[in-house]
């Protein structure tokens, strides 16, 4: 089983939905420890640990959207047509700021951030909340890109 940036994304996703329902006072502290708690992704031959670049990437997004969360959501806001972040669900809100956090300053192609970001809604969420994550991306990346 090949590690790849999904799974990144997939820790940083449940960090940010732990950060939002707990604020840390401290980001270093925060990831330290749930680094600890990171579970292995288990494989026919043992278990495969997110480390190396892997884990340094999934850190950088986190410490990205935590140190610009409010810029984050100013963004959000004008792209939620008359909803306010915080009447998202907390997956949702998640995912669309790593969304907007990677599309504003990782390399990362455009379809490659919308498209994990669909895929990280549907699999922690809802369905139904895939419509709402491409559309606020996509006009995002239209808006910057």
């Amino acid at each position: 089983m090949t590690i790849k940036r999904r799974q990144a994304r997939e820790w940083a996703v449940q960090m940010l939905t732990a950060a939002d329902l707990n604020p840390p006072e401290d980001v270093g502290e925060f990831i330290a420890s749930h680094r600890l708690q990171l579970p292995t992704l288990e494989e026919s031959e043992g278990a495969v640990e997110l480390k190396g670049k892997l884990m340094e990437f999934a850190e950088s997004l986190v410490k990205g959207v935590l140190g610009s969360i409010d810029e984050i959501d100013a963004i959000l806001t004008p792209l939620l047509d008359n909803w306010d972040v915080y009447r998202l669900g907390t997956v949702e809100r998640a995912v669309l700021r790593l969304g907007v956090w990677e599309l504003k300053a990782c390399d990362t192609p455009v379809p490659v951030v919308i498209n994990e970001a669909i895929d990280l809604v549907n699999w922690y969420s809802s369905p139904k909340s895939r419509t709402l994550v491409n559309g606020v991306l996509d006009r995002y990346a239209k808006s910057v890109r």
